[in-house]
């Protein structure tokens, strides 16, 4: 049974003050939570129903672990639906991040991504083209909100995410720096060439002001019909894509890859 402590440190994880004080964010869903069982990331608690118990593969010793109640797993769940089993994981510490680091392949920016489900599934798409890396302004929702985790479908378990002052970091990289505009060069026939940093701008406002005057290259995605924009995470998707295409197509099949 769950204590009334454990069950306020917990429900406090659902915010972004107390998931940094404790340093902690809650993983939910048998696959994801074993996602993480499975990564570098840290494992310190894993809680689970009766139900859940039978179709949950059995965790390594050295993670803590322990059989609630399904009124308990609603009542510290952030699902509508919970899903039979919910992790608390440790939030990772990275070096500080350097624009040097980035040097021989691109990296996704992300500036004042607000939703969710926006970030969740552009660290699913970035996953999915072999990306290992994201970086977002401080203006960006939290990685660790659980519905971006939610969201990202385990993919985040592999990836690093890094915040930083995007302004600062561009005014000063040697790297080619892209930005998805609604006017500017097709992405078809951009020559992106084999490194550079893409930035994606905020759903309502676009690229911040004080960025755009540091893109070296603006970049489209030409419109057929008459929709006025399109979904955030649609176009990381499609800039995802299409740098693998022509990286295939360049004859290089190795994954875009954001190692330090």
């Amino acid at each position: 049974m769950l204590s009334k402590p454990q069950i306020r440190t917990i429900t406090s994880l659902h915010h972004k003050k107390f998931r940094r004080e404790h340093g902690l964010f809650i993983v939910e869903g048998i696959k994801s939570v074993m996602e993480f069982v499975h990564s570098d990331y840290i494992v310190q608690h894993v809680f689970y129903t009766a139900q859940a118990a039978a179709k949950f593969v059995k965790i390594p010793q050295n993670i803590k672990s322990d059989e609630i109640s399904e009124q308990e797993l609603i009542r510290i769940s952030s699902l509508k639906a919970p899903q039979g089993v919910l992790a608390l994981v440790a939030i990772p510490s990275y070096p500080a991040l350097r624009s040097n680091a980035l040097s021989g392949d691109f990296t996704l920016v992300l500036d004042d991504i607000q939703d969710p489900g926006n970030l969740g599934t552009i660290i699913r798409t970035a996953e999915w083209f072999g990306f290992k890396r994201v970086v977002c302004s401080a203006g960006t929702v939290d990685t660790y909100n659980p519905k971006v985790v939610q969201a990202s479908m385990g993919s985040l378990a592999r990836m690093e995410i890094h915040y930083t002052d995007i302004a600062e970091l561009i005014a000063h990289t040697p790297l080619p720096v892209f930005g998805a505009v609604l006017e500017g060069m097709p992405i078809y026939e951009t020559d992106f060439g084999h490194e550079g940093l893409i930035i994606l701008g905020n759903e309502g406002s676009g690229i911040n002001a004080a960025i755009l005057p540091h893109l070296k290259h603006r970049v489209t995605i030409p419109r057929v019909g008459r929709a006025e924009s399109l979904n955030v995470a649609v176009s990381a998707a499609l800039f995802c894509a299409e740098l693998a295409r022509k990286r295939n197509r360049e004859g290089d099949n190795s994954p875009v890859s954001t190692d330090l």
